[in-house]
């Protein structure tokens, strides 16, 4: 059984560091799991009068994470918290149905002195209240993250590809519990 995660990072920039992270991540996947990024370019800004008809942008978001079986969230910290943008997500997600819901979550970040710890911190308490099950261990706060990745995100400090590869291997097998029982219940 292959776990499939989408990922996508709380930054817009192409070379970001967080993006980096989640193509690092990619790179250390266990076997049994698939990973697909997405990119939050092109969601508008969260309008109930524009909810309907659903913007296509935000429909594909919407069918991507909904289709997945666990989630890999990348964030910057933005003035002790998590980006707009990455807000601006979830809370298209979470409509009606909420596409979070129930959804094995693991999250990490780059960041400066403090490695992303507040946003981090703000994003767990979000995906509470949105119902999702974030992995607890090991925490991946990428402080210093000048010294650890390069100017277009690429990941060079073996420690801390050694973190992403545990939070991945503890995300996968967490989700595949979720994954076993669907399948038992169809049964």
């Amino acid at each position: 059984m292959t776990i499939h995660i989408v990922a996508f990072a709380g930054s817009l920039r192409k070379d970001s560091k967080n993006r980096g992270l989640l193509r690092a991540a990619a790179e250390l996947l266990p076997g049994n799991a698939s990973l697909e990024i997405l990119d939050l370019e092109g969601i508008p800004l969260f309008n109930e009068d524009k909810e309907k008809p659903t913007p296509l942008a935000v429909e594909a978001f919407r069918q991507r994470v909904a289709a997945a079986d666990a989630l890999l969230i990348a964030t910057p910290e933005y003035n002790h918290s998590f980006p707009g943008v990455l807000k601006n997500a979830l809370d298209w997600g979470s409509r009606s149905p909420n596409i979070f819901d129930g959804k094995p979550l693991a999250i990490l970040g780059a960041g400066g002195q403090f490695g992303t710890t507040r946003a981090q911190y703000h994003l767990r308490q979000v995906a509470t209240a949105l119902n999702m099950f974030a992995i607890n261990v090991p925490q991946v706060l990428v402080f210093r993250s000048s010294e650890k990745l390069d100017a277009q995100g690429n990941l060079l400090d073996e420690e801390t590809r050694k973190l992403v590869a545990g939070l991945l291997d503890n995300l996968v097998k967490f989700a595949g519990h979720f994954v076993k029982e669907e399948a038992l219940a169809q049964v």
